[in-house]
């Protein structure tokens, strides 16, 4: 196993962990409180000393904190004890075969003289293995995994376990568990190959939770007394995270043969590649060349056909100017004739304008003229005819000033009544009287308007016939 021939250094190995194992497995017990002090004995030291050793004690007594957060409240027999909802207790008293209180997170009154209680976490318990195997090919392998595990029937736990450690409650199962674990990983692994145990660790899952939950679960139906408890745990889970061979120079020589196959491959690959490269190289240096090649031909004929464009271009552009030239003289020639022409023409046109400018002023001033005058004989003519109005209205008048007489006022005073009577101021009182006797009179007087009446509107009538 080692460097020197004489020495077994996995016998050594195996030993020393023989001997860990048995101090782990002793039970832990806190120290004792400290004696009163005798009378004129020097003082111990207080402070963070002092109140650790107080709280160590405390625990042993099962009245302080410990691995759980406990709380004890009250004095002398009437105390409390306040248990966290995530750890397990069991308080029992003397005389009783049956505790008075066991569960998950169950508070009870404690009284120190006759009862006692044990608490113990109720979280997920976590152990690591590392196991130091033998493979069927007597090799050295190292395998390493956990383990979680979770009280399930504490009821059953405690009477079976050990949890009296003060300062771990755990401790121990934990060791028991682990130790149970390794035997049965190396039991499974002595039975496989280096290469199964590398490749392949579901057996060794396997095996290992089968046992583990024998021992830990047990057999058979629990309810009905029908099979074994087991130890009131549950196995949550089992994994296996890594398995290493424990000789470098074994190690090496199982990598040889996959890395010697990956370095064939990678240079086989590698080789490929060149070749692919270099055809693929070759075959663009050809086309690079064609390419070249066809690129110094176009270009010689694009110079060709450049230089008879440029050829072409220039011949036309000297047939351009020399026509151009010709054209531009013919046309200042022609345009100087024009613009004498258009001279000529503009000159003619504004005579005639000028003319006709003469004509419509005359026309205008013609017409001016002829409204002047038409405008005057208006006037005139109304002025004559309001003459001749004015002269024909004072004859009337005079005329109907002759012709009155007294039937001609009294039609007047009939057509003027109504104006008189409405102009008449209104009388303040009404009185009424009758008059007896003759009415001659009276119908003398209505006679009398009557013909004043007739008389009118015939002398009316007589008027309307004249003026027509």
């Amino acid at each position: 196993m080692g460097s020197d021939p004489g020495k077994n250094t996995y016998l050594d190995q195996v030993v020393a962990q023989q001997a860990a194992l048995e101090d782990d497995l002793r039970t832990r017990k806190a120290p004792a409180a400290p004696a009163p002090q005798a009378p004129g004995a020097p003082l111990q030291p207080r402070g963070a000393l002092a109140k650790r050793a107080e709280r160590v004690g405390q625990s042993a007594q099962g009245q302080g904190p410990g691995p759980v957060e406990v709380r004890v409240t009250g004095l002398w027999r009437w105390r409390t004890v306040l248990v966290p909802p995530n750890a397990f207790v069991v308080h029992t008293r003397r005389g009783r075969g049956e505790p008075l209180h066991i569960g998950l997170g169950v508070s009870f009154r404690y009284n120190p003289a006759i009862d006692s209680y044990l608490v113990v976490p109720g979280a997920m318990q976590t152990i690591l293995i590392n196991a130091y195997c033998i493979c069927r090919e007597l090799q050295g392998v190292l395998v390493q995994g956990y383990v979680q595990w979770i009280i399930e029937d504490f009821g059953t736990a405690y009477r079976k376990l050990d949890f009296s450690d003060a300062e771990d409650p755990m401790r121990l199962v934990n060791i028991q568990l682990r130790e149970q674990a390794e035997a049965a990983i190396k039991d499974k692994v002595s039975t496989m190959g280096v290469r199964d145990v590398l490749s392949d660790k579901q057996p060794i899952i396997e095996e290992l939770t089968a046992r583990l939950r024998a021992v830990a679960e047990g057999s058979g139906d629990a309810q009905t007394g029908g099979g074994d408890r087991g130890l009131g745990l549950r196995i949550v889970t089992v994994q296996i995270k890594e398995a290493v061979v424990s000789s470098s120079t074994l190690w090496e020589n199982l990598q040889k043969p996959y890395r010697t196959e990956q370095n064939q491959v990678a240079r086989l690959a590698e080789l490929t590649a060149q070749e692919a490269i270099s055809a693929r190289e070759a075959a663009a240096q050809r086309s690079a060349e064609e390419r070249r090649i066809e690129n110094e031909r176009e270009l010689t004929q694009l110079r060709d056909r450049n230089e008879a464009a440029r050829f072409d271009r220039e011949t036309a552009e000297k047939m351009r100017r020399t026509t151009r030239e010709h054209d531009d003289r013919r046309a200042v020639a022609e345009l100087a004739k024009e613009t004498a022409l258009h001279a000529v023409r503009l000159e003619r046109e504004q005579h005639a304008e000028q003319l006709e400018n003469l004509r419509l002023r005359q026309e205008l001033r013609r017409q001016e003229v002829d409204g002047e005058l038409a405008l005057t004989t208006a006037r005139q003519r109304a002025e004559h005819e309001g003459e001749l109005l004015v002269v024909q209205r004072e004859r009337e008048r005079v005329a109907n000033a002759n012709a009155q007489n007294d039937a001609s006022i009294q039609a007047n005073l009939v057509t003027n009544l109504p104006e008189i009577v409405a102009k008449l101021p209104a009388p303040a009182e009404l009185r009424s009287y009758q008059i007896g006797g003759d009415l001659s009179g009276l119908a003398s007087v209505v006679a009398q308007l009557n013909g004043v009446v007739e008389a009118w509107s015939a002398r009316r009538a007589a008027g309307e016939s004249v003026a027509d």
